[in-house]
């Protein structure tokens, strides 16, 4: 793989057209997720297929509410993305019984009780109903560690931002590997929840609009 620790990738407002790409970008992030672990057995033959069915069933359904998505592409390879439920459209995917139904069919009705508890969980810790929320976050495996982490956050911030109505951003992670990069984001642990043995922190970034409210 050729050398990109000085590279800037071009930003995208993604639609249906990446689907494919970005499924294929998110089951490489998320299948050695501990979070996706539990919830999805990988002790039990037939992980990979699960998530992957997830990730498809998600993404799937993203694209057909036509909900935003921010990609990062280098020399035209999808290599980050951001799926973003804006405020007012926020709860419509797990909400879908035709999204269960197909979730139950594909990963099993255990498998998908987890992932609506774990889910409604998240919601919980929301610190107000007028946040956007990042429900799967990734920069491809082969391209962590150069920066494009920061990259794509800051163009998910500068987008939301883009909603004067909103107090920020809010995204979940069970990986202790990615606590510190996010705090050093600007982001602040509101929230843990118990995933299993997971422990999930949900984190919460203030729009610059509040965040001058309260230096103003």
């Amino acid at each position: 793989m050729p050398d990109t620790s000085n590279a800037i990738a071009d930003i995208h407002l993604l639609d249906g057209g990446y689907s494919r790409e970005a499924r294929s970008l998110l089951y490489q992030a998320y299948r050695h997720e501990p979070t996706f672990a539990f919830i999805f057995e990988s002790e039990r033959p037939g992980y990979e297929q699960r998530v992957r069915a997830t990730v498809r069933e998600l993404v799937k359904q993203h694209f057909f509410q036509e909900l935003p998505a921010i990609g990062l592409l280098l020399n035209d390879r999808l290599i980050g993305i951001a799926l973003i439920a804006p405020p007012q459209r926020r709860l419509g995917i797990t909400e879908s019984w035709a999204w269960r139904l197909r979730m139950v069919l594909r990963t099993g009705f255990r498998c998908t009780r987890r992932y609506l508890e774990y889910h409604e969980s998240v919601q919980a810790c929301l610190p107000s109903a007028a946040v956007h929320v990042l429900p799967l976050l990734a920069v491809h495996p082969q391209f962590q560690g150069q920066h494009f982490g920061e990259q794509l956050l800051e163009a998910v911030h500068n987008w939301c931002a883009v909603d004067e109505n909103s107090q920020g951003v809010v995204l979940d992670t069970g990986n202790p590997h990615y606590l510190q990069f996010y705090k050093r984001q600007g982001y602040q642990d509101i929230g843990e929840i118990a995933v299993g043995p997971v422990r999930e922190h949900v984190f919460f970034h203030p729009s610059p609009q509040r965040l001058q409210r309260a230096t103003g």
